[in-house]
């Protein structure tokens, strides 16, 4: 979340609050005056600061970064299989439900201007419980710069790391542990970002950091890396003769009167050189010729906002034929952008992707990064918890503390566009099992578990945000419901309920805020959110129900399938599993239903309702996945790694497939030879215990068919391996 100071929700507990004017020209000759009115809410921007172990700071020319990690603790829905052996169990549920609390691993990253760094010093200060180090680490030029405040106010001692390294780590850590992370910008399109889907192997690369000046460095590997080249006309040129041509002294500004003006009445373009010939050079009449070109002979005044677009245009050309060079001369097809120039704005995105395409003739990409401005931040981090080895963990970003992409362009959410007195947060939690790409998949690059982009589709992200919206109120009462001993049960649903449709009215402005917009992302946030007001699952005891007399019915559905003919009994095995498919939240029509129908069940399903939106893994698809088994081919069932509404999760499909196994001889033999394996889906990642069973899958039974059924919280993905295998 973007929290802009003088608004309404940092109003809201106040009596926590502090005022940042009290103390902001104190110390250090004052860092700039501050908005009278602003008020901070430390439970919004410096979250779980009591728990903080280590810390890190990046101090850039305007902003810090802060780092620190810390545990956090919050209750998790676990379930096991009750022993039943030599018990009557018709009337037994189908397992323990078990509510714990647990700690977990955090890293926060927070962004503000320089300005208020001393004030937030005071107030980690004050609220700084313990932490388990008496050095920070740090980097950046202000790291020499604020050295003796920061030792001052926080009495750590300042441990500075090379900037390069830092920000080489930060990046290496973001490309592995974020999906969407990557992105190529076009203006023109309906969609403004274009997010890619990261490669395993995100080695090598280029990364050209543009600040004051321009550094470019070769990564090849997690420690190898070398300086390549650079120049000395970078963002504080464009700064400095930005300031000389039109007084603007601020950046931001000064990128503000580009983004309103027009380059061609200061440039001189080819046209104007060769006039209608220029065609035959194969040259656009378009393209640049020279730089400011027309100022040496029009005999008027240019308004600094065609100035300031001219600049920028012949910096960033100038930058982005050099990286395109380095590049080539590497051969690199990956160039990742980043550093105190770039900082989202989209005029200067445009400026490098069109350079970068005119001068490799589309064969490199200009990629930028969702989370540049951290690197340094998270790169300083690393440095100071290896002992830790955090790079042995997965890691992924928790929307619910997460600002998200913010856009700068006019023409988007005016308000968000609002740098001052802004706080920007980046959240990432440790997974609860590392992960790894299927190793069943030919190219998990290429793979993509959403079946609608809703950043790209406007009509279906206005469906989809829409059905998110209408369903909040109802998914509030039942998380309220879900913990009826609970007496702040009902106040944490509606922080929740707030929390969220926050979430969703920023995602209607700024689709691309977390990458890729899709339904999946959008059940994640709601997750996430849930799970930051001590709702784990919601929906647990009703899937126990739902599963438990769904087991009882499974062998009559059986034995009806089986006396079908083998025709009618595919048809009927597809009718059942898009029957089952219309009990997950999406369908509208389903929710009514059930509101007004409790006990609707699964035959009223197949006769009723049209809809594909969910699954039903009992009676849908372990009917199908055992006539695959019949036929001699192998199957792996990825589920959940987490609640997701009444989806069913990993843990939940062990105990459900263990009961099925002991009622159905093909389903109990299946899973003891490993034709059918059940795995922890997350992405396009299983966890690291399972690969070395499926690599055995993989290559020592060819000869055999092989299905990969994913359960996720959007649809059913059939796959046949066969087709996917390397």
């Amino acid at each position: 979340m973007h929290i802009h100071l003088h608004t309404d929700e940092a109003g809201r507990g106040a009596g926590l609050a502090f005022k940042m004017a009290e103390r902001g020209g104190r110390g250090s000759g004052g860092h700039g005056s501050l908005d009278k009115s602003i008020t901070l809410p430390p439970d919004e921007i410096f979250r779980n600061l009591e728990n903080a172990k280590r810390f890190a700071i990046d101090i850039g020319g305007s902003l810090t970064k802060l780092a620190y990690y810390s545990t956090v603790q919050h209750k998790v829905a676990r379930v096991r299989s009750f022993d039943h052996s030599g018990k009557d169990i018709e009337n037994e549920p189908l397992y323990e439900i078990s509510v714990q609390e647990e700690i977990t691993a955090r890293l926060h990253f927070i962004k503000f201007e320089n300005n208020y760094i001393e004030t937030c010093l005071d107030f980690i200060k004050d609220h700084l419980v313990n932490t388990e180090t008496q050095v920070i680490k740090a980097t950046g030029g202000g790291a020499y710069k604020f050295k003796d405040l920061i030792e001052k106010k926080l009495g750590l001692k300042v441990d500075k790391e090379d900037v390069m390294t830092c920000l080489i780590k930060g990046c290496n850590f973001l490309l592995r542990n974020i999906p969407h992370e990557v992105f190529a910008y076009q203006k023109d399109s309906d969609t403004e970002f274009r997010f890619q889907t990261n490669h395993p192997n995100i080695f090598p690369y280029l990364l050209v950091n543009i600040g004051s000046g321009v550094s470019i460095v070769k990564v090849e590997s997690e420690d190898k890396f070398e300086w390549i080249g650079g120049s000395s006309i970078g963002g504080g040129t464009f700064w400095g003769l930005g300031a000389l041509l039109t007084k603007t002294k601020k950046f931001d500004e000064l990128l503000q009167l580009a983004s309103k003006g027009q380059h061609t009445n200061v440039d001189m373009l080819v046209k104007d050189v060769y006039g209608g010939a220029c065609q035959t050079l194969g040259l656009s009449g378009n393209l640049i010729a020279s730089s400011f070109g027309k100022s040496t002979t029009a005999d008027k005044e240019f308004s600094k906002e065609d100035m300031a677009k001219s600049l920028l245009h012949m910096i960033s050309n100038d930058i982005g034929q050099l990286a395109c060079l380095y590049a080539k001369l590497h051969n690199l097809d990956k160039i990742y952008f980043g550093g105190f120039f770039i900082r989202g704005h989209p005029v200067t995105m445009r400026t490098i992707t069109f350079s970068i395409n005119f001068f490799s003739k589309g064969e490199v990409q200009a990629l930028f990064l969702r989370h540049e401005g951290y690197l340094g931040a998270i790169g300083a981090f690393l440095k100071g918890a290896e002992q830790d080895n955090p790079n042995q963990y997965s890691w992924g970003e928790n929307y619910a503390g997460s600002s998200g992409l913010m856009s700068t362009s006019p023409d988007v959410y005016p308000m968000q566009r609002t740098r001052s007195g802004t706080f920007d947060m980046f959240e990432m939690d440790r997974l609860e099992r590392p992960l790894v790409n299927l190793p069943l998949l030919k190219d998990p690059s290429t793979y993509i578990p959403d079946t609608v982009d809703l950043t790209d589709d406007a009509m279906a992200r206005k469906y989809w945000l829409t059905c998110f919206e209408e369903a909040l109120d109802g998914v509030a009462k039942r998380a309220a419901a879900s913990q009826p001993d609970s007496v702040d049960a009902p106040e944490r649903a509606e922080k929740f309920r707030q929390k969220y449709w926050n979430k969703l009215q920023t995602l209607r402005q700024q689709p691309f805020a977390y990458g890729t917009l899709t339904v999946r992302s959008l059940l994640d946030t709601r997750e996430h959110c849930l799970n930051e007001f001590n709702f784990p699952d919601p929906y647990s005891k009703v899937k126990q129900k739902e599963n438990g007399i769904a087991l009882k019915c499974f062998q009559s559905v059986i034995e009806s399938l089986d006396s079908l003919g083998w025709e009618e009994r595919q048809f009927a095995l597809v009718k059942g599993l898009l029957a089952g498919n219309v009990f997950d939240w999406g369908a509208k029509a389903v929710s009514d239903v059930l509101e007004c129908e409790p006990q609707f069940g699964f035959e009223e399903a197949k006769s009723k309702l049209q809809d594909n939106s969910g699954i039903d893994i009992i009676l849908g698809v372990f009917p199908f996945v055992r006539e695959l088994l019949s036929r001699g081919t192998e199957v792996i069932l990825a589920c959940n790694s987490g609640p997701a509404l009444n989806d069913v999760t990993y843990s939940e499909s062990l105990i459900v497939a263990e009961r099925i196994a002991a009622m159905d001889p093909v389903i109990h033999s299946s899973l003891h030879m490993e034709f059918l394996i059940c795995v922890y889906y997350c992405l396009k990642s299983a966890t690291r215990s399972k690969v070395q069973r499926m690599i055995h899958f993989n290559y020592d039974k060819k000869y055999r068919k092989q299905f990969l059924i994913i359960f996720n919280s959007i649809r059913i993905s059939f796959l046949s391996v066969s087709s996917l295998i390397r």
